[in-house]
């Protein structure tokens, strides 16, 4: 029989690599801002899969066990996918190119749900008046929108984070 503590790294790594295969099935894009929603369903999740992960072991120990287990995993992962291209292609998203030279990529922007009013309100934060502004505007793997301005002599430097789901709040 495995030593508890075996026991609990083993279910950690476990449950870990199964939350990474799920954030990447439903994207990273879903928690570039969170809403109240998002917040509840990973506080859901975390509680869901804690016993999972601990098993019977509900002691201090066993606890540390699993965090320690949870942070050793995700800094080899994270070394990992910096020195192996193919691993960090299976497991991070890459950037998407919304706007080009001020024309707009209707099927990526129709692939990620991104409405026109949402780029709009991209390009105001970066004081842009019009799309056609627009030198390059990319979806960055962090779910924020950048934008490169055509005019060089007015480049300004925002942080634009995509408010995904602001559909489902309205309704």
């Amino acid at each position: 029989m495995l030593s508890p503590y075996l026991d609990i790294i083993l279910r950690s790594l476990s449950v870990y690599f199964f939350m990474t295969i799920a954030l990447r099935i439903f994207g990273k894009k879903e928690l570039s801002q969170l809403n109240t929603a998002d917040i509840i369903l990973i506080l859901l999740i975390s509680n869901s899969v804690q016993n999972a992960m601990v098993g019977p072991d509900t002691s201090l120990w066993g606890g540390l066990v699993a965090a320690l287990a949870l942070f050793i995993i995700n800094y080899i992962i994270k070394k990992l996918t910096h020195k192996y291209k193919g691993l960090s292609n299976l497991l991070l998203d890459k950037p998407e190119i919304l706007i080009h030279n001020g024309e707009l990529d209707f099927k990526i922007l129709s692939k990620l749900d991104i409405s026109h009013e949402e780029l709009k309100e991209a390009a105001r934060e970066h004081g842009l008046e019009h799309l056609t502004d627009v030198k390059l505007a990319m979806l960055e793997i962090d779910g924020t929108i950048s934008i490169i301005s055509k005019d060089k002599q007015n480049l300004k430097q925002t942080h634009y984070k995509r408010k995904h789901n602001r559909k489902n709040l309205q309704k």
